[in-house]
């Protein structure tokens, strides 16, 4: 406390306590029926030498307007307020009501130059007045509790690779009431609660001379953030109070080593085996084989971050090696990961590249071959498992097509790569066949197709074609002739009825124009004429229909001269 603060107190008290020697006892001089009440004083709980009351008035139009108290002993008057503060603000209207001695008066002990005899409980009398003169006295309004206030200084030991253990340990102190010095509580009973992952139990410790006290020794083995809580209570002639800590386990003295370890396989399909294999070091005794220490081995993890995989122990070599089953879909998938299974052994998280793909389906959805040969393959890709999950990388599906036995890549790869994006169309030129639909293995998507599917139309063709008579007159009729012809059953055969157009083609160009349309007899016949108006050639074409191909577009004419 500052030496002019401690003058001025004592100054105070001094004055105080000559007049109580003197003091007559106090007495009720108000009636019982005043309108100014009095409430019930309490002492300050963090500064134990002083205290703050409550006092009001119900008199119309008045208001208190002074407030004091004493502190006794019995008939003793040890400390006398004449006028207590009040403790209202324009912050806390709440506090119109209530008072205190002014600021920086507190009673301390006769030894920190004060007037209290000794620690402990003693009466606080009140007196308020309005102003309208109503007054009233209240005797033993409140106790002073002057005793010692407990305050804990709690900590927790770091548990070590040498040490798997934590300890509660601290001081416990006393403050003073009024100079606030703080005094050592020796031979007390410390109450330590551990964290409930140690399955320990509640024990207790005794502070030494000095206040200090050190529990016993707690396992720690799920790492940091373990809670410790310590609790001391008493009540008695010099020390009243509770007082509680909790301090966490916020950090481990592990030991550091070096592990590497490597994957048999980057790729793997679900339900294939996997190994894992590594060994581990110490670099502080060059690097010499650490045994029987545990390593945690996984592929990702199961629901709410359980690792899937393995717990092992290196060998005499400070190696190890874990089998373990790839699993498509399952959270953090794509990686292996090699980690300490043991919070007191401390190495860099290991990890590498395992994909393992989910197990796909390719379904074809539509497919068209029209006469002139344009083939069109439509279809979706997705999960097999999963009808919401759709590939968020792109994915590639190729059409097949079966030559001499072996599926073949044809025509050009499609890609899908997203939720609204999963279907997919091939285009391009074909004479039919057998097909299916492929998706390669990806790292995220296995390998799936359609099953085979058959498209197919039969060749035409048109034979002996003839225009005549050659040469012919300018205006006069030429008549083209010849027969249309289907490829089944492995031979040329007659294709009867079928529409056929006659073209035309003048000499020195390289089109063909339509002149006119005939159709087939039963027996595949062609007879059409036209008007002979230049020199060009004449041919007769199929163009197909539901089964069958157009006849070749590269069909020569017979040519006829005009004259």
């Amino acid at each position: 406390m500052r030496a002019d603060l401690r003058l001025s107190l004592t100054a105070v008290v001094t004055a105080a306590a000559l007049a109580a020697t003197t003091a007559p006892a106090l007495a009720e001089d108000t009636p019982v029926s005043s309108p100014v009440g009095v409430g019930r004083a309490v002492t300050d709980e963090t500064q134990r030498g002083t205290f703050k009351v409550t006092a009001w008035t119900d008199a119309r139009g008045a208001k208190i307007t002074a407030v004091s108290a004493r502190v006794r002993q019995g008939d003793t008057v040890l400390a006398e307020f004449p006028a207590l503060s009040s403790l209202a603000s324009w912050s806390d209207p709440s506090l119109e009501a209530a008072y205190a001695p002014p600021a920086g008066t507190v009673l301390k002990l006769v030894e920190d130059g004060g007037v209290m005899p000794a620690l402990g409980t003693y009466a606080i009398d009140v007196t308020a007045t309005d102003s309208l003169g109503n007054r009233i006295t209240r005797t033993d309004a409140g106790r002073l509790d002057f005793r010692v206030r407990p305050e804990l200084k709690f900590g927790v030991s770091v548990p070590s690779w040498e040490d798997r253990a934590a300890r509660g340990q601290g001081t416990l102190i006393g403050v003073e009431p009024g100079s606030g010095d703080v005094v050592p509580l020796g031979g007390r009973t410390i109450t330590l609660r551990p964290p409930e992952s140690s399955g320990g139990t509640v024990h207790t410790a005794v502070t030494d001379g000095t206040g200090a006290f050190t529990g016993s020794p707690v396992p720690i083995s799920r790492g940091s953030y373990e809670s410790f809580a310590a609790t001391f209570t008493e009540d008695s002639a010099e020390v009243h109070g509770t007082t509680s800590e909790y301090r966490w386990v916020d950090s481990l003295k592990a030991r550091q080593v070096k592990v590497t370890a490597t994957a048999d396989k980057k790729r793997a399909a679900n339900g294939e085996p996997v190994t894992v294999s590594g060994r581990m070091t110490d670099p502080t005794t060059g690097n010499a084989p650490l045994a029987n220490q545990p390593v945690r081995v996984y592929l990702g993890h199961h629901e709410y971050g359980r690792p899937y995989g393995k717990t092992v122990h290196t060998d005499a070599d400070g190696r190890f090696s874990v089998r373990l089953i790839a699993a498509a879909g399952i959270e953090g998938a794509g990686y292996w990961q090699v980690d300490s299974a043991d919070p007191y052994l401390m190495f860099p998280l290991l990890s590498g590249v395992l994909a393992v793909p989910v197990e796909s389906r390719t379904d074809r959805l539509g497919t068209s071959l029209t006469a002139n040969g344009k083939l069109t393959v439509t279809g979706v890709f997705r999960a097999r498992y999963q009808l919401h999950s759709f590939p968020d990388r792109q994915q590639y599906v190729q059409l097949e097509q079966a030559v001499n036995g072996v599926w073949k890549k044809v025509g050009p790869t499609a890609s899908v790569n997203s939720l609204y994006w999963n279907t997919f169309t091939i285009s391009l030129n074909s004479r039919g066949g057998w097909f299916r639909l492929r998706h390669l293995t990806s790292d995220e998507f296995a390998e799936s197709s359609t099953p085979s599917f058959r498209l197919a139309r039969a060749e035409t063709r048109t034979v002996g074609l003839n225009a005549g008579p050659e040469p012919v007159r300018k205006g006069a009729d030429v008549t083209v002739t010849g027969a249309v012809q289907h490829y089944l059953d492995g031979a040329w055969r007659t294709l009867g009825n079928a529409t056929v157009k006659l073209e035309f083609q003048p000499r020195g160009s390289t089109s063909w124009k339509p002149v006119g349309t005939g159709r087939a007899s039963r027996s595949g016949q062609v007879s059409l004429r036209a008007k002979a108006t230049a020199d060009g050639s004449w041919r007769i074409r199929y163009y197909g229909d539901a089964t069958h191909f157009d006849s070749p577009a590269n069909a020569g004419g017979d040519y006829v001269d005009v004259r």
